[in-house]
């Protein structure tokens, strides 16, 4: 790639079109534009690895996947630019040990993840993980990722909450952005194909066995199924349930999650998803964890370091639960600024001087002045606690290849859950998820397709049809579409209210009503625009029904989950019962539609239980 390389020439040398997967004669929209057209027989677009998601997780995923078996077809498809996935939103690091002079371990990482995710974590998961995160970190220098450096030329870390050593490895404040754009280099020098501007609706499983996919091209709005050996989902997280206050893109709408959940595989620790503690006031955007890994401080109305209460120890660095905790727990008690959702604490870094703030934190100066009119050189930045990341996602069988219960599905990134985090991430080890898993699904995906043969792709098919007819009944006759985003506001309100930082049954069984007359509207929504072409207000629709399901989830577990551990606090159970809660949530969902909850036990080898003191 030269320096010169821009978007006309990546769509123009990187990208196809659902008709290049076709194998034959016959083009996709001839097939599935119209329902009565298609028939089972219909020859349908084929490739043998399907990667859905173009963020770290996929692109990482789908180099991987070429390397193992160069004969095999690799296509990774995105919804966006892939220089616009959430993985370009994680600023402050990733979290590695590369540096072993000062006693750092593989085994302290791994001890320091495990009580962070207050030991809802799968240890040996969690110990593999560790290891293959430094292993990443050198392999992306190698790549040619432009780490920040010290005098010796060596990878820079900073210090981050909830760690014993520094081992934070960052690229200013825009390490996600930097990883994304090195990621994304190294794809497309491999010759990896991209299926632009196409969006998730479901996954086919026919007899046990993944299908492929069907996807809707969001330009011609054309619906089709494409049959694939393996699939691998790689689509992120799903913190937009809470809509009005989270620090994701707007695509973080859980579509992978969704599409699995509907497709037979359970939905793990959904109601485990981050608070942030720093998001800028209005609206949640991010202020980095790097700015207190600098050295930042929290203040309250009374110009006090208030972390002293929380994590003696620790102070601002002590985990993100504990301390978005602490800055609700000062709001509520009337120790902060301003009233209702715009109160707020302080987060000051005035004090690491003009010099450092410019070369270290560039990013959140930038954001401070964009979202606040804040400068961070001369005045604190108001800040409160915003939704961030997703623990819970789809139940990976296997850490080893990253396979899901369903042979031939593969997860990766925010989107899987094999347990690496438990009731909370480390911040750091959301970038160093994404590369290290996406590179062993892409190689387990690869193992898999090289023995596999093609299905029929019958149910595949069907479930097409199904998504023709909906496209049809929705965007027929009258409607509003004001209503879906009037059911969008609500969802995210709700939520926030009800299931955000503190929880009690009260408000969970208040949110559970709610969420059952929101999703009645939802089900009686209808679009009055039925051209296919650009139908940005169908893309949401999708996008919506996701959301309210994976929200109906995440309540269901929350109310079952009768204690309070990691980002999951229930005030009506202050106290965490490893007698019996030690284990994971699985929230599956019956033939009729009906979500079920269940239960696992985590996976204790190496580190004991105990208290969680910081």
């Amino acid at each position: 790639m030269t320096e010169q390389f821009n978007r006309r020439e990546f769509l123009q040398s990187a990208c196809i079109t659902m008709g290049a997967l076709m194998v034959g004669t016959g083009g996709v929209e001839k097939a599935y534009a119209a329902t009565s057209s298609a028939t089972s027989d219909t020859q349908m677009p084929t490739c043998d690895i399907l990667i859905i998601g173009s963020g770290g997780a996929g692109l990482r995923a789908a180099v991987a996947a070429m390397k193992k078996n160069p004969k095999l077809s690799v296509v990774v498809v995105s919804k966006t630019m892939p220089s616009r996935s959430a993985t370009t939103m994680a600023e402050g690091g990733i979290n590695g040990v590369v540096d072993f002079s000062k006693g750092d371990s593989y085994e302290l990482h791994a001890y320091d993840t495990v009580k962070g995710g207050d030991f809802l974590v799968d240890q040996d998961s969690s110990i593999k993980f560790c290891k293959a995160a430094g292993e990443a970190i050198n392999e992306l220098d190698y790549l040619g990722m432009p780490f920040s450096r010290t005098k010796e030329g060596k990878v820079k870390a900073r210090p981050f909450g909830g760690a014993s050593k520094v081992r934070c490895n960052f690229s200013a404040d825009k390490t996600g952005h930097i990883v994304a754009h090195t990621c994304l280099d190294d794809a497309i020098s491999n010759g990896v194909k991209f299926l632009m501007d196409h969006e998730l609706l479901d996954i086919g499983v026919d007899n046990g066995h993944c299908e492929g996919a069907v996807l809707r091209n969001i330009r011609t709005g054309v619906i089709a199924p494409v049959r694939a050996k393996s699939v691998i989902l790689a689509t992120g997280g799903y913190t937009r349930i809470f809509w009005n206050r989270t620090s994701t893109p707007y695509i973080s709408t859980g579509d992978g999650v969704a599409a699995a959940l509907r497709a037979g595989v359970a939905f793990k620790d959904p109601e485990m998803v981050q608070f942030h503690p720093t998001g800028v006031v209005h609206g949640g955007t991010l202020i980095t964890e790097a700015a207190r890994g600098e050295g930042g401080y929290l203040l309250n109305n009374q110009g006090e370091r208030f972390m002293k209460r929380y994590a003696p120890s620790k102070m601002e660095l002590g985990p993100r639960d504990i301390v978005a905790r602490a800055i609700e727990t000062e709001i509520r008690e009337g120790r902060a600024f301003g009233q209702g959702l715009e109160a707020y604490v302080l987060l000051d870094v005035r004090h690491l001087g003009r010099e450092k703030i410019i070369k270290d934190l560039p990013q959140i100066r930038h954001v401070g002045k964009l979202f606040e009119n804040i400068d961070l050189v001369d005045q604190p930045m108001i800040i409160r606690p915003t939704a961030h990341y997703s623990m819970g996602g789809i139940d990976v069988a296997k850490f080893d290849d990253m396979s899901t219960p369903i042979p031939g599905l593969f997860s990766a990134g925010e989107a899987s859950c094999v347990s690496i985090h438990g009731a909370n991430r480390l911040g750091g080890n959301s970038l160093s998820d994404a590369v290290v898993t996406g590179k062993i699904a892409g190689e387990g995906a690869a193992a898999y397709a090289s023995k596999a043969d093609f299905s029929a792709g019958k149910r595949l098919h069907d479930v097409a049809l199904q998504w023709n007819s909906r496209f049809k009944e929705v965007t027929s006759g009258s409607g509003d579409a004001k209503a879906m985003y009037a059911i969008r506001e609500e969802l995210g309100a709700q939520n926030w209210d009800n299931m955000g930082i503190f929880r009690t049954q009260a408000k969970l069984t208040s949110l559970s009503s709610g969420l059952e007359e929101l999703q009645a509207r939802y089900s009686a929504l209808r679009i009055p625009n039925p051209n296919p072409v650009y139908n940005t207000a169908f893309t949401e629709y999708v996008e919506l029904g996701n959301l309210l399901l994976l929200s109906q989830a995440a309540c269901l577990a929350a109310s079952e989950r009768k204690e309070s551990r990691g980002a999951h606090t229930r005030e009506d159970f202050l106290k965490r019962d490893d007698a019996n809660f030690l284990k994971h949530s699985m929230v599956t969902m019956n033939e009729s539609g009906k979500l079920q909850m269940g239960w696992r036990d985590v996976e204790i080898t190496q580190f004991k239980v105990e208290e969680r003191k910081y």
